[in-house]
């Protein structure tokens, strides 16, 4: 008993002479109260449990705040240097189309791009170069859409499109312009809501408030559907048209009719049905179910039944078909030729020739002259006057009897 207690003590005065060195267990301070190191250990392991709890289960405010559909931008990435690129069956391309910057949408399929410019191809061929300050771009593999700035321009004959939408259909061979078109080429300017082009044939179709300008000849025409032949120089309209013909730069002539052919090549236009054309000098009005203006030439001619009226003298002559020739003031009418005065006053003929500016007419053929006050009927193979004023001479012609009459009117009439 005696060594066991010394030896304790030689460990003890052993400790103190090396330096105190504590082999009890370690305590943590935590407000105030200390702990011994195992139950901190598992205080800490009961507090992250706590937390991830409550993690797991928010609150349903957190709930519905984090559950809400991310913003529009959150969806968007940005890339630089933009290519796209698509191809046809035989691995033709069918558009190609960069950007210096496009945010992708993956949701929607639409890249908003900043200065997008490329081609469309038919046949492996460019057909449109497209560019535009910045647009919106969709495409499915079969065809391509953009929304902005849309500038199009066929290199193969130099018409520039504009508009704020392009619609390019590859498999159809149609590309679609709309929303406030602006077309321009050397020969024609026009305006509309949209235009339909079809490369392989180069032909483009303006529908909506279409209003188009030629060069030569120089023309105005309005119209709801307009056709545009480009290799043929060729503008046609099944919708009811009206063209102004200007020289130098001022109206001379205006025609209307429910379709119309324009040849921009031989600068003949032809109207029909319900045709009218009003000149401006000298001032007439001719209607016809066709009536063929040759611009040019400067003559109209129709081959079915024909109204020529004159509103200085108030006469109206009408015949089966008719000619005029506008420098010459000189209307030709042929086939049952009638011709009608203020006053009921009528020259009936086979033929009749109109010299406007000299208010002569000149009648060929079963001649028949009326005149209602006095009533007066004359009969003739020639006559020639002045309708207007009822100063007409008629012939009889040269077998049997040669009669002729002049008609003077009464004084104070």
């Amino acid at each position: 008993m005696q060594d066991s207690q010394g030896r304790e003590n030689g460990r003890q005065d052993a400790k103190h002479q090396r330096g105190t060195k504590n082999h009890s267990p370690h305590f943590y301070s935590f407000f105030r109260l200390q702990l011994p190191t195992n139950l901190f250990y598992l205080l800490l392991i009961f507090c992250l449990g706590l937390c991830l709890s409550a993690c797991g289960n928010p609150s349903p405010t957190q709930s519905k705040t984090d559950n809400s559909s991310p913003k529009e931008d959150d969806t968007k990435l940005t890339f630089f240097g933009v290519a796209s690129e698509q191809f046809d069956e035989v691995g033709r391309p069918i558009w190609k189309v960069k950007a210096k910057e496009a945010k992708y949408t993956t949701d929607k399929q639409i890249g908003q791009a900043q200065s997008p410019e490329g081609e469309l191809y038919q046949d492996g061929k460019v057909v449109y170069q497209i560019k535009a300050e910045k647009a919106d771009i969709k495409q499915d593999g079969k065809q391509l859409f953009l929304q902005g700035k849309i500038v199009a321009t066929d290199p193969r004959n130099g018409i520039v499109l504009k508009g704020n939408e392009l619609e390019w259909r590859p498999q159809e061979d149609l590309l679609i312009v709309r929303n406030q078109l602006n077309g321009s080429h050397k020969q024609l300017q026009a305006v509309a809501q949209e235009a339909k082009v079809k490369t392989r044939e180069q032909r483009i179709e303006f529908s909506q408030g279409v209003v188009a300008k030629s060069a030569d000849p120089q023309l105005q025409m309005r119209t709801e559907h307009l056709m545009w032949h480009i290799k043929e120089e060729k503008l046609f309209s099944d919708r009811p048209i009206q063209i102004e013909r200007y020289k130098d730069n001022k109206i001379t002539g205006r025609g209307n009719g429910n379709a119309a052919e324009i040849n921009l090549k031989t600068q003949i236009a032809t109207l029909k049905p319900q045709a009218k054309l009003e000149l401006i000098d000298p001032p007439v009005q001719i209607t016809s179910n066709s009536i063929t203006w040759n611009i040019n030439k400067e003559n109209i001619t129709t081959n079915s039944p024909i109204r020529v009226f004159k509103a200085a003298e108030n006469v109206t002559v009408t015949a089966n078909r008719g000619k005029m020739k506008i420098p010459e003031n000189t209307v030709y009418l042929t086939g049952n030729v009638n011709a009608v005065g203020q006053r009921r006053q009528s020259l009936k003929s086979n033929q009749l020739t109109w010299y406007l500016d000299k208010k002569l007419l000149e009648a060929q053929g079963n001649v028949v002259y009326r005149q209602i006050e006095p009533k007066l009927t004359f009969q003739g193979e020639t006559a020639v006057g002045n309708l207007e004023t009822e100063n007409i001479v008629v012939k009889g012609g040269n077998s049997g009897r040669r009669v002729v009459t002049e008609i003077i009117p009464q004084e104070g009439r």
